[in-house]
């Protein structure tokens, strides 16, 4: 496997009332190409800013982000925004669509704005709905947003996160708002593209959630203190087990 994600000592401060708040410490790891790696740590240990500053989504202080070779935090913001919009694939806790637009046309917006890939309209379209059968939602595709279950509704943006063909996927808490039953749908879902080649980078503070990566990063006060790697060849629950373990003694 080649590293798809270089993250060099990155540094994340913000000033507030003049004051410094170091959020991320020299921050470094590397994810592989095809791999599924879990972010976990305390609240207010720098999850989601560690996830935001690696994406681009938020500017790091200082440090290198190595995204299939290219170094993204050299980019200038409409450049940085042509990768995200490229390739880069998002799933958040809050599930973000157009109101005014239907479950399909929400799912197809990304590709209308892409900029790499030569399809035509008919050729996008036929792709998002071949993407909702797959996540089993095609039935709602001309629904509104607000006439679909939360599991639905993630489904779909997890369909819309992956139109333009991603190189890597960047969730952040994508279970959160979600009950055990849609939670655990969302989470096969997500497994399921992961073993087709989906790379996957995924903040939660759910262990049940993160046991289902290949690798867990633990981060507490702005670094990565340690990361758990899960043994193969065991169920559902003696991986949550295991990781649980873990996690108790790193302080969680």
């Amino acid at each position: 496997m080649k590293h798809l994600l270089e993250v060099k000592d990155l540094c994340k401060t913000y000033v507030i009332e003049k004051r410094q708040n170091n959020v991320l410490k020299n921050v470094s790891f590397t994810v592989e190409d095809g791999e599924m790696v879990g972010i976990m740590g305390p609240s207010g240990s720098g999850k989601s800013t560690l996830l935001y500053s690696v994406s681009g989504m938020d500017r790091a202080t200082s440090g290198k982000v190595i995204l299939d070779g290219k170094e993204i935090t050299k980019l200038s913001e409409r450049e940085l925004a042509s990768v995200r919009l490229n390739d880069m694939g998002f799933i958040f806790q809050q599930m973000f669509m157009m109101k005014n637009l239907t479950i399909m046309d929400n799912i197809l917006l990304p590709a209308i704005e892409c900029d790499k890939n030569n399809e035509s309209k008919k050729e996008k379209i036929e792709r998002c709905e071949s993407l909702m059968r797959k996540l089993g939602i095609i039935e709602i595709a001309g629904n509104d947003i607000n006439e679909v279950s939360g599991g639905q509704l993630q489904r779909a943006c997890i369909a819309r996160s992956l139109m333009n063909n991603p190189k890597v996927l960047f969730a952040d808490e994508p279970t959160g708002a979600l009950n055990r039953q849609s939670s655990s749908e969302v989470m096969d879902e997500i497994c399921k593209l992961n073993k087709e080649g989906t790379t996957v980078l995924m903040v939660t503070h759910d262990a049940k959630v993160a046991s289902r990566c290949s690798r867990v990063l633990y981060i507490a006060d702005g670094n990565i203190q340690s990361e758990y790697k899960m043994p193969e060849g065991l169920n559902e629950k003696e991986r949550e087990r295991a990781l649980k373990n873990w996690l108790m003694d790193q302080g969680w």
